[in-house]
């Protein structure tokens, strides 16, 4: 209401501005009877500064109704909104779920119920200046990287005809869905590595996305492009991967690439945590519950499942070992050997570093793979000791 008359009176004023300007200016009388006075010249000086007098009226008298009215009804903005925005990344990526930086900023200072640490790019290290900012508690979460879920670039898939427009995944599916003979495959065109506003993936000859673990961010820009849905964003501690997307059943899939899954379930019988299963012919890992062995890698009979950690080191049995032989029972290769009740050895050169012996040695006398502290067997007594 009380805008409603503050507009009012401004009118008015105007009104009457405009009404004295009019009753200054000599306005020819016309109508019946009326006269009217033509002149041969016009002073074109004094219309100028007649107009320019008129137009800095009006101007000033809204400026000033603007000026009041926008003082009255402004809207105070949290000192806090500004810190908050010059710590984020400002990548604009939309990983956190608002619009920009800005709507997020916002958001995490006004809202109790907005986390700290929705900025991907930032990281930690920007929760934790967030934190302090809005005086929230930063909860540390797991690094995250995408992952590509196929393997079948040009030399190891066929294509269903010859593609020749323009070169972008978006605008290749629209031809029959693409020109990949599976249809769940990775296009190869690059729209992905394009839309990274990080420069983290590359395109490599084979024609596949290649991502670089320490620049991307997992803003998840490259997911939310690609029209086949073959990037997923995953925990960057989950090292093994279903490297496929395709729901074909196995003959279907071998007819179009050489590394597909053929859902044969040799994955899900080797692993010994029973975190594979199979989904609509296509295998899963469950992240919770894969302890990165890589035995399912070393059985996949189309090299379908991808270790993003070839090389674990050998494991090394300490003086704490009882000699109760699980060790031996459990490896899957056969490296772990010895006589009951004394100190077990492991063959170096058969080892695979899967690490299962150390999960289930009662004594935790065995070190060296990637679940135990990484020293030399010249330490290991200090070791097993701590």
């Amino acid at each position: 209401m009380d805008a409603y008359h503050l507009l009012s009176e401004i009118v008015e004023v105007v009104w009457a501005v405009v009404a004295q300007i009019t009753n200054v200016i000599p306005l020819p009388s016309m109508g019946v009877g009326g006269g009217i006075e033509a002149k041969e010249t016009v002073d074109f000086l004094p219309l100028v500064k007649l107009t320019a007098a008129f137009v800095a009226g009006v101007a000033g008298i809204f400026g000033l109704g603007l000026a009041i009215t926008a003082k009255k009804f402004a809207v105070e903005m949290d000192p806090r909104i500004e810190h908050v925005k010059e710590v984020l990344a400002n990548a604009h990526c939309g990983a956190c779920g608002y619009a920009g930086c800005s709507s997020y900023a916002e958001a995490v200072v006004m809202d109790p119920e907005v986390p700290v640490n929705l900025c991907a790019p930032g990281g930690d290290k920007c929760a934790d200046a967030v934190a302090r900012i809005t005086g929230k508690v930063a909860e540390k979460t797991e690094p995250r990287i995408a992952r590509l879920f196929c393997q079948g670039g040009a030399a190891e898939s066929t294509r269903r005809f010859k593609y020749e427009g323009v070169m972008d995944c978006r605008a290749a599916i629209i031809a029959a869905g693409g020109d990949k003979t599976c249809l769940f495959g990775c296009l190869g065109y690059g729209s992905c590595a394009r839309a990274c506003p990080f420069s983290a993936m590359t395109m490599s000859d084979d024609n596949l996305p290649v991502i670089d673990p320490e620049r991307c961010t997992a803003c998840g820009k490259c997911v939310s492009t690609c029209p086949k849905m073959v990037l997923e964003l995953g925990p960057m501690a989950s090292q093994v991967v279903i490297s496929c997307h395709s729901k074909d059943k196995g003959p279907v899939v071998r007819k179009g690439c050489n590394v597909g899954c053929i859902s044969c379930g040799t994955c899900v019988k080797t692993c010994p945590y029973e975190a594979i299963t199979l989904e609509n012919n296509l295998a899963r890992i469950d992240f919770a519950k894969c302890q990165v062995c890589g035995l399912c890698v070393r059985k996949c009979p189309t090299l379908a499942i991808r270790d993003y950690m070839p090389e674990r080191e050998a494991a090394y049995i300490t003086d704490k070992c009882n000699g109760c032989t699980i060790c031996q029972k459990v490896c899957p290769v056969n490296a772990a050997s010895g006589e009951i009740k004394k100190k077990h050895n492991v063959d170096a050169a058969r080892c695979i570093g899967c690490g299962i012996c150390v999960v289930k040695c009662p004594k935790k006398a065995i070190i060296g793979t990637f679940r135990a502290p990484r020293k030399s067997p010249v330490h290991a007594e200090t070791v097993g000791a701590a």
